[in-house]
């Protein structure tokens, strides 16, 4: 795995090695048989003893400075006196605070490096939403930037049909404009196309009618946060011709956690994204297929080609992941600890409300307890349910619940459908437990918000696909092929030691794609395109798949079946497979002879 320093910034930001004293806390090297009577001269001077290993032991002085403890302790059995410094995990954060009245920075806006590059306006850059709609009461937009085409089954664009669609457009484009949220390319012009209601469902030929839309829109980039296990050769087709126009299209891997590949991701002509964790972690749920590869040369054993565009090709911040909502269809949480606003997550099926009051130490909140009576109760996570917590405390008096978790990072969880709590409760992360315990007054927020947390590769593929609008915006003269090629060769490799299938090649680095293109502009070099169209029908002696193409200039073309290469034939735009007894999915594409120029892959199903 390999390791890579950032930048420690106010905001959150948290860095692996960092050399600053911390809490007046110094490590003290010892002759290991003279460690007692050196702890006994520090406990003397005031230290107060920490951890201890067989040659030395930490110890913290409150209000002295490295000089004056060397001063202090000066003892010939100390071999070494520095400063004990602070560690903490690597990751990202978002910023603290309330979107509702601040904005916030989501934590993949950092870890992407969206904010160390700026949008150009005017650029010509437009992303296509294929999604739920965009709801209009969400204010966190510049709608005088954003177009959209109506359905008639699914209604108004500027509609939502449920919030995912919103939570979508919002990480790609939501306004830097002191509230909300901040898009990884804020502001950026924006077209909608509902093609999904609640009930979540669409159709290979409505994606494919929405491609067309969105070219006719003037639309660089397509955003997908959708899929499904079977190809179709007329969707496929649809998203060959906008990126064989210079268009970009971007679709998530799936959330099922298995190595199925997913449609339309699947396509060579669509960019596949994984999701990653605000850690650099890959996302438990984030697919990850396996790349095709295409063997060739003496009994097609002696080369191979790995396709690279029919798996993850990066990924992007996807847990936990905070954007805009329809009005009120999200629900906030506000944990305030002596006027100090600290992180939380309002847990699933708490009640909401808006209490403040003291604090009570509960330990791990396994009983009822009278001290919580009228107080917000502090709980530590484990051993029982966050339902089984928040009940004690309520049956102990108490009027919300803290649970802070017992590992790094935030609690997120839920009380259950079937909670009858009446009190507000929110987690809270474990590196704020000093400053809970330590705080006295409490105030416990839970309220409907435009703004809340989803996870999935379809919050990591409108990151990317912002961050791919962001990059193009300052590089105009380039294709969506130069963009999505930059994206790759820049990707923070944080997985296996080189591409791979959970993280592709690496976390999308938007900056450093920036310097780049810089460094070595983009690709004008026009490649023959071959088109390929395959159909079925039964015949006499079997299943018959017909391949059709058109657009190769050599005078043979090597016709591949799942990857591996059947035949060469003449070029004469057609070809006859006859297959006995197929089931599945069978997969071809056809070669020009001798110049590795390809169609892009076209797929047929037997059932």
């Amino acid at each position: 795995m390999k390791t890579i320093n950032k930048t420690l910034l106010a905001l959150g930001i948290g860095m692996a090695m960092t050399a600053n004293a911390a809490d007046d806390r110094y490590v003290i090297q010892v002759d290991a048989e003279h460690k007692g009577v050196v702890k006994a001269l520090a406990k003397k001077m005031g230290g107060e003893i920490h951890a201890e290993g067989k040659h030395f032991f930490s110890a913290t002085f409150s209000g002295k400075d490295l000089a004056a403890i060397k001063g202090l302790l000066n003892n010939p059995h100390i071999q070494l006196i520095e400063e004990d410094a602070k560690r903490q995990l690597m990751g990202y954060s978002d910023d603290v605070g309330d979107p509702r009245h601040s904005q916030i920075s989501p934590y993949a806006v950092y870890q992407s490096q969206a904010n160390q590059l700026t949008l150009q306006a005017n650029s010509g850059v437009k992303v296509c939403v294929i999604d739920s709609g965009l709801d209009r009461s969400n204010a966190d937009f510049l709608w005088q930037n954003i177009t959209g085409d109506n359905d008639i089954g699914t209604g108004q664009w500027d509609q939502h049909g449920g919030p995912h669609g919103t939570h979508v457009a919002g990480t790609i484009g939501a306004a830097d404009n002191d509230i909300g949220v901040i898009g990884m390319a804020p502001g950026v012009d924006m077209h909608i196309i509902k093609v999904f209601n609640a009930n979540g469902w669409g159709y290979s030929s409505d994606l494919a009618v929405a491609a067309e839309k969105c070219a006719a829109a003037g639309a660089n980039i397509i955003n997908m946060s959708l899929g499904g296990g079977r190809p179709n050769s007329t969707e496929e087709n649809a998203f060959k011709a906008f990126t064989n126009n210079g268009g970009l299209v971007i679709a998530a891997a799936g959330n099922d956690g298995n190595n199925v590949r997913t449609f339309p991701a699947g396509y060579e002509s669509v960019m596949m994204v994984g999701a990653n964790d605000a850690n650099d972690q890959i996302a438990p749920f984030s697919q990850y297929p396996a790349c095709s590869i295409i063997y060739s040369g003496k009994s097609n054993k002696n080369n191979q080609q790995i396709l690279d565009s029919t798996c993850v090709e990066v990924t992007a911040g996807g847990v936990d992941t905070l954007s805009t909502y329809p009005a009120d269809m999200a629900v906030a949480s506000v944990l305030n600890a002596d006027g100090q606003v600290l992180g939380s997550s309002g847990m699933g099926y708490a009640a909401q409300g808006n209490v403040t009051g003291n604090g009570y130490y509960m330990g791990l909140g396994k009983a009822t307890d009278s001290g919580a009576d009228g107080k917000v109760c502090l709980i530590d996570r484990g051993e029982i349910s966050f339902n089984d917590k928040v009940m004690n405390c309520e049956a102990s008096g108490g009027i919300g619940a803290i649970i802070i978790n017992n590992v790094a990072g935030m609690v997120y969880g839920t009380l259950g459908a079937d909670t009858t709590t009446r009190i507000p409760a929110v987690g809270a992360t474990l590196e704020d437990r000093s400053a809970i315990l330590a705080a006295s007054a409490f105030g416990v927020e839970i309220s409907t918000s435009d703004y809340g947390f989803m996870s999935g590769t379809s919050m990591a593929t409108p990151a990317v696909s912002g961050l791919a609008a962001l990059l193009w915006s300052n590089h105009p003269e380039c294709s969506g092929s130069d963009i999505r090629d930059a994206l790759k060769k820049t990707a923070f490799d944080a997985g296996a030691n080189g591409r791979d299938d959970y993280f592709g090649h690496g976390i999308v680095k938007v900056a450093d794609a920036h310097q780049y293109l810089l460094n070595n502009g983009c690709k004008a070099t026009p490649v023959v395109d071959i088109q390929l169209t395959t159909q079925t029908y039964s015949g006499k002696r079997g299943e018959q798949v017909e391949l059709n193409w058109s657009g190769a200039t050599t005078r043979k073309v090597n016709v591949f079946r799942n990857g591996v290469m059947m035949t060469a034939t003449a070029n004469d735009g057609g070809f006859v497979d006859t297959l006995n007894n197929p089931y599945g999915i069978y997969t071809y594409h056809i070669c020009e002879d001798g110049t590795g120029n390809c169609s892009d892959i076209s797929s047929v199903t037997f059932n």
